[in-house]
Parts: C-alpha cells; structure tokens; sequence
C-alpha cells in the first residue's frame, strides 16, 4: 500500500513539473514573437527614414533606391506575425503605403516623389501610432508644403523643399 501511494505522490509530482515546464515555455515563445513583431515593423520605419532623407538632400535617384529599399521592406512583412492591433492598422495602410514605395522608386522626378512622400508620410504615421518604433519618432509639419513628415531628430529637416528650406517647419508630435 505504500508503495503505491508513493507511485502514485511521484506520479502527481512529476506531472505539476511537466505542466509548469511546458507553462514556462509557452510564455518564452510568446516573448520571442512579440520581439519579431517589432523589429519586423521597424524594418519599415527604418527605410522611411532612409527615403525622408534622401529627400533632404534633394538626390533623386537616391530617393528612388531607398524607396525600392521601403518596398522591399513592406513586402517582407509576415501579416500573421503582427499583434492583433497592428495586423488591422497594417490592412487599412499596406495598399496605399505600396502603391506610394513603388511610384516613388520608379520617379526620377524630385518633385513627384514629395508629392507621394505626403501620403506615405500619412500611412506611415497611422501605422507608427499603434505600433510605435523601438526609438522616439516626432512627426513635423512643413506650412509651405501643407504636409507632415516623421523623423528620429527633433531638429527640423525638411524633406519637402531640402536645401532651400531645411529648417521650414516644426515638431507637433512626439511619438513614444
């Protein structure tokens, strides 16, 4: 009889273990996703702020490359990896936030590219709003251009006019 209770004691002991084991392994996981979640976003944020400053400095074909870099970028993206809230903001911008990459990598017209640069400034912002960047980002607003861009600076840069008006505009958001 007490052999079988003690069988019976180890049995229950080793089965509380496995299920804390497997418990702890399940929240491990979890983690490991909410991390790619990120980073897989920010690799978007990241070649935005590449073609933004492309646009500074008024280079054309610069702006072109970076923008075929942001495509690159936008169709790498695993919809099923991102948290629920992303996946829906991502849905309502991927379209428009493609449409925008492609037109503006495949303009070697400075002032088209500005022109698209406003609406994927737009998308990107909505975007960046519910998944937020793994840096402080401020949205700026440009009075002459009548637009908003996103940068990690605080200091003004202005894509919209570059050398001619680099410092026309100023910070209206910190996005944390």
């Amino acid at each position: 009889m007490k052999n079988l209770i003690s069988t019976i004691a180890a049995i229950i002991t080793l089965l509380f273990t496995a299920n804390t084991i497997q418990a702890n392994a399940i929240k491990t996981t979890e983690t490991g996703i909410e991390i790619a979640d990120s980073s897989q976003l920010q690799s978007v944020y990241d070649a935005y702020f590449n073609v933004k400053d492309a646009l500074i400095k008024s280079d054309a074909k610069l702006t072109s490359a970076k923008a075929k870099d942001l495509l690159d970028a936008i169709t790498a993206i695993k919809m099923d990896k991102l948290k629920t809230d992303e996946h829906t903001a991502w849905m309502k911008v991927v379209k428009k936030l493609t449409a925008d990459a492609k037109s503006i990598s495949t303009s070697t017209d400075l002032k088209k590219q500005r022109e698209t640069f406003k609406s994927l400034s737009k998308n990107t912002y909505t975007l960046i709003k519910v998944s937020k960047s793994n840096e402080v980002v401020y949205k700026q607003y440009c009075p002459m251009a009548d637009a908003d861009w996103l940068s990690k600076e605080k200091a003004v840069k202005n894509p919209y006019y570059g050398s001619s008006m680099l410092t026309c505009g100023n910070v209206v958001e910190t996005i944390k």
